[in-house]
């Protein structure tokens, strides 16, 4: 493990790297995010008790699963850089946190425009909604612990630790249905034997899960470069790039 992440230890090695994924996530998140959405939004089935009200469903899922994955994501990178100290993983982990927290903010959103004429309420303390709102909560919590220190090497320790306690909150949402009695349906795509969805509803909400994992990866991409260059603005690899960047 260590021997593939040592060459990413360095800041200018991960700088580049991201350079080399950003076109091929940018890309191919907005092919197949436009793809899944198009069709999912115009020209898949209606559903015959929900009617078009159910297409939300293209972002909602999609949002609510990766909000999920994204916290867990934030979380190994905090373990990372706790474990073998490479500030670089810290620097990702704090890239992840706001995109993340949008990612949470858009599933509630989207969950209570869904919710209002399905269940007649924008909110109810459901326990998966709960359970969700404190998962945008841990995102805060995170940014806004590592803001509140000068010393950003302790400021990533500090918030690391807490991404990954917060992770104990990840089985909680989504065993939430099968653990308490709450309104918010079960599982539909995650019972790969029988998915609760017909095939020419599934295919779009599984591409547009699909593009809005690689919007993320384009986006944390993004916010780590800018996180690497505000924190090793000094460093003299930084001044160069800088320096070429202006000159041409």
């Amino acid at each position: 493990m260590w021997k593939w992440l040592h060459p990413y230890a360095k800041t200018d090695a991960t700088f580049r790297l991201c350079q080399v994924l950003l076109p091929w996530f940018s890309i191919s998140a907005l092919l197949t995010l436009s793809l899944g959405l198009v069709w999912g939004l115009a020209f898949a089935p209606s559903d015959y008790q929900q009617g078009d009200s159910f297409r939300i469903i293209y972002i909602h899922v999609p949002s609510a699963i990766l909000s999920m994955s994204t916290y867990f994501a934030m979380a190994v990178a905090a373990f990372i850089g706790l474990v073998w100290q490479i500030r670089t993983a810290h620097m990702a982990m704090i890239a992840i946190a706001p995109v993340g927290a949008v990612i949470t903010f858009i599933a509630l959103f989207t969950g209570a425009a869904w919710g209002k004429p399905m269940w007649g309420t924008w909110w109810v303390w459901d326990a998966r909604l709960t359970s969700e709102l404190i998962l945008l909560f841990l995102y805060l919590g995170v940014m806004a612990l590592y803001n509140a220190f000068d010393d950003k090497i302790q400021a990533g320790k500090a918030a690391g630790v807490m991404a990954i306690v917060g992770v104990i909150n990840l089985p909680i949402i989504h065993y939430s249905v099968e653990w308490w009695n709450t309104l918010h349906q079960g599982a539909t795509i995650s019972k790969f034997d029988k998915p609760s969805i017909a095939p020419e509803m599934l295919w779009p909400l599984l591409i547009s899960m699909l593009g809005m994992g690689l919007f993320i990866g384009a986006v944390t991409l993004v916010k780590l470069q800018n996180e690497i260059l505000r924190r090793e603005i000094n460093r003299p690899w930084v001044i160069t790039l800088l320096t070429s960047e202006e000159t041409k």
